[in-house]
């Protein structure tokens, strides 16, 4: 079993209050988030966009495994994902994130690379764990 963890500190109310996401490996050392970095565009992070890139980093690790088992290797895989959230009767809830993909892979052929994408969005672990969203995706080849 691998654990890996984060950590948070908040104080105050929800739209005045403040507070700080830390990771293990330090990447990220009291970086500031809030009600105004969540909602409102201010400088900071927040959950979605932490979301987003652990998202984006697992699938793109994903899909260069898959592309090994095949005898290929990609000298770019470039992913940005899309977290969308809702307000619903019951509040807040992440429905929806989508993966916008481009790949650079010497020898691939669309069809196997569109195999390679579908199997890595399927079953990179951050994927699994959305199980409770759609995820949607667009791969393309450069």
């Amino acid at each position: 079993m691998i654990k890996k963890h984060g950590s948070a500190h908040w104080s105050g109310s929800l739209k005045e209050g403040k507070g700080t996401v830390s990771t293990e490996s330090g990447a990220l050392d009291s970086q500031p988030y809030g009600f105004n970095t969540r909602f409102e565009d201010q400088p900071g992070t927040n959950p979605e966009e932490l979301i987003g890139a652990a998202h984006a980093s697992c699938f793109s690790m994903a899909l260069s495994m898959i592309l090994g088992e095949k005898s290929l290797e990609a000298t770019a895989i470039d992913t940005r994902a899309t977290v969308h959230m809702d307000k619903d009767d019951n509040g807040f809830s992440v429905k929806r994130v989508h993966l916008d993909v481009t790949a650079t892979i010497p020898g691939a052929d669309a069809a196997a690379f569109e195999e390679a994408a579908q199997t890595a969005k399927a079953n990179c672990p951050i994927s699994r764990l959305l199980t409770g969203a759609e995820i949607t995706m667009e791969a393309r080849l450069s």
